[in-house]
């Protein structure tokens, strides 16, 4: 550990200078205009596997974004860590409410402002700097593999294919993942499932153009009306979703799983000062930690239609539309939901207007196990490094490759996060603490001595 802790401290300043030049990358994947900073990032990425000491490595072009990967393999008889992360990031908008520009990271009480900060590159970037640790000290215990991505933030479209058509290359003992958070360093945590991910736009279509309000207002119906009556509709009044058979699939927990699941750290009142609400709103019958982690929930991702710009425009619009994602628990499926949710929308739509249920990407909700060699080695990780027992957690977000590299590759995953839920992912001011970046380098070659040893 003090062989580890010495190569972080004689390098933190060159490990925090490459991830600034990481983030300075604007790899907004779901934008088509960022393309060739895309494409940089991916190159920068490849660039720094090869100076840590991977070799094969290789942009591995798909229809979309490339794939990096890399590899280090010292004995095929030695056991395997895949990692995965991804270089791509949200879009940055609301720009006007960021402190400081999105692609210029910052620093703030000792915390890094850029984003991507913390989804996912400062996370991804430990792996490497790891790597490098182990490589330079030759301390390297096991085989390693990287593939680090370029679309995950759109829905990894590309991925599955890559994976059905790589599955020896990929061949390995367990996925190693940090796109997740810890509760704090004070309370570490390992998140022991994620949920599932079903995206849908829905539009609705009233009038052949938008109207003048006075002239046709009252005469015909107001496509934004219809669309806020329906989305109201989806949740009762003790915030259950009223879509007929929505939780029918749905693995409820035990009583002493929930009950354990509550022991984690939680106070309500600095939750609602964080979040700057005076109450919280959910599903009545479960507590914060429950809803964000093993309930089912739909919210509204965005919604527009009309005019929108500066001062007033008397129109009664077109048309009307709304994003909408919906997070599944074990045991639903999202193709399933997808098709409850669109055939509802369709049926309570009044017939003065038209509806069109559009979805976009999808994953499975999942269960990782605690049993496991590897969940064992990420605990020893952590309790070495932290000096605590980690708190199992369930994870409220969605990582949809994690189901698909049980489904090919045959292999489970360890999700071992070093951001925090107040990291502002998706949103303005992203960001990831230093002391977090630096512990995460710290910790990751743990869990592979760790693995390598329990895996004899």
């Amino acid at each position: 550990m003090q062989e580890i802790k010495k190569y972080v401290s004689d390098n933190q300043q060159r490990f925090l200078d490459e991830l600034f030049e990481l983030l300075r990358y604007p790899s907004v994947s779901a934008d088509p205009k960022y393309k060739e900073d895309v494409l940089k990032t991916a190159d920068y990425v490849a660039d720094k596997l090869k100076e840590a000491g991977a070799d094969q490595v290789e942009v591995c072009q798909t229809a979309g974004y490339p794939i990096i990967y890399g590899e280090k393999i010292i004995d095929p008889d030695k056991p395997t860590v895949l990692v995965y992360g991804h270089y791509d990031v949200q879009p940055p908008d609301p720009l006007e409410l960021w402190k400081t520009p999105p692609f210029e990271p910052t620093v703030r009480d000792g915390k890094i402002y850029a984003r991507g900060a913390c989804d996912d590159k400062g996370q991804f970037y430990m792996h490497v700097k790891a790597f490098e640790l182990m490589m330079r000290t030759n301390t390297l215990p096991c085989n390693i593999k990287f593939m680090i991505e370029g679309e995950e933030e759109v829905g990894s479209n590309n991925l599955g294919i890559f994976v059905k058509d790589n599955k020896e290359r990929l061949k390995s003992d367990v996925v190693l993942i940090s796109d997740t958070s810890m509760i704090s360093l004070d309370h570490p945590s390992l998140e022991t499932g994620l949920r599932g991910l079903s995206y849908i736009e829905v539009e609705v279509t009233g009038p052949n153009r938008d109207l003048h309000s006075g002239v046709y207002g009252g005469a015909v119906a107001n496509p934004a009306t219809i669309l806020a009556k329906l989305i109201a509709s989806l949740h009762d009044e003790n915030n259950h979703i009223q879509i007929p058979g929505f939780y029918d699939d749905v693995l409820a927990l035990s009583e002493q799983e929930r009950e354990d699941l509550n022991k984690a750290p939680y106070d309500e009142e600095e939750y609602k000062k964080d979040l700057g609400v005076d109450e919280l709103w959910g599903e009545k019958g479960y507590t914060t930690l429950e809803r964000t982690g093993t309930r089912p929930t739909l919210e509204v991702n965005g919604i527009w239609g009309g005019y929108i710009g500066e001062g007033a425009k008397t129109v009664l619009p077109s048309k009307a539309n709304a994003k909408i994602s919906m997070r599944l628990v074990p045991n639903q499926q999202s193709e399933k939901i997808t098709k409850l949710f669109t055939d509802h929308f369709q049926k309570i739509a009044p017939k003065n207007v038209k509806v069109t249920v559009t979805p976009h990407h999808g994953g499975e909700p999942v269960v990782t196990p605690t049993d496991s060699i590897a969940y064992k080695a990420a605990q020893k990780a952590i309790f070495d490094s932290f000096g605590k027992e980690p708190i199992p957690t369930r994870g409220g977000g969605s990582i949809p490759i994690v189901a698909l590299f049980e489904k090919e590759l045959g292999i489970k995953t360890v999700l071992m996060g070093f951001g925090l839920d107040s990291d502002n992912l998706h949103s303005p001011n992203e960001k990831y603490d230093i002391a977090n970046y630096y512990k995460g380098i710290e910790t990751i070659p743990l869990f592979h001595k760790y693995f390598a040893e329990l895996s004899k």
